[in-house]
């Protein structure tokens, strides 16, 4: 990355840095882009160029989030089942307490600031379905990948990105309702076993349910 890239990435963090404490603290439909712009030290303009819309100062890493189930089943190891993939890079993660998970502190008043403005659960929403999007394109193959057609990979995509989706809001819920973060992690990861076990049982019937270690 040069120099220029280097500075823009920077610049684009420190914006984000400068937003995030605003909608914690005053909720996000009471911000203006203007008060992150002062905050931040930049003009509107350059707050926009780097964020087309507000919901982005808030999802800052939205494009990482759409990109992030496809990826995985692209670079998976030969051989292996998509389903399987996708179920050890979420257990990873849940077990290495990732910080897009929601399980680091402050993440209670982060999603409680999501669940007051319909402008943010529209923004998620939307994220949602460009990952299950990106995710068919990259289940999309010749055989013997297990989604030989784009109807056959819409379906499975739907399938496994929903049972992600499921975990992540089963976590979400826990956390806001007060479980510990350890607790909370615990008990998705059984269900992260269970259902996408099921999913797996269902793509390859003939080889009986999978278990994560």
């Amino acid at each position: 990355m040069g120099l220029r890239e280097i500075k823009k990435q920077q610049t684009r963090t420190a914006i984000a840095d400068a937003a995030l404490p605003l909608f914690l603290e005053y909720g996000f439909d009471r911000v203006t882009v203007a008060e992150v712009a002062r905050h931040a030290g930049v003009s509107t303009n350059t707050v926009f160029n780097y964020f087309p819309a507000k919901e982005d100062l808030f999802f800052d890493r939205g494009a990482q989030a759409e990109e992030h189930l496809a990826a995985v089943v692209r670079d998976r190891a030969p051989g292996t089942c998509p389903v399987e993939a996708v179920r050890d890079d979420l257990l990873s993660g849940l077990r290495e307490n990732h910080p897009m998970l929601g399980l680091q502190p402050g993440a209670t008043a982060f999603w409680q600031v999501v669940l007051d403005s319909p402008a943010l659960l529209a923004r998620e929403r939307e994220i949602g379905e460009r990952a299950e999007a990106a995710l068919a394109a990259a289940l999309t193959g010749p055989p013997p990948h297990p989604a030989d057609t784009p109807g056959h990979a819409a379906l499975l995509a739907g399938a496994v990105a929903g049972t992600h989706r499921a975990a992540l809001r089963d976590l979400r819920r826990r956390i806001l309702a007060g479980e510990p973060p350890e607790a909370a992690r615990d008990a998705v990861v059984q269900a992260v076993v269970q259902g996408f076990g099921r999913l797996c049982h269902g793509l390859h019937p003939a080889a009986g349910p999978t278990a994560a270690d």
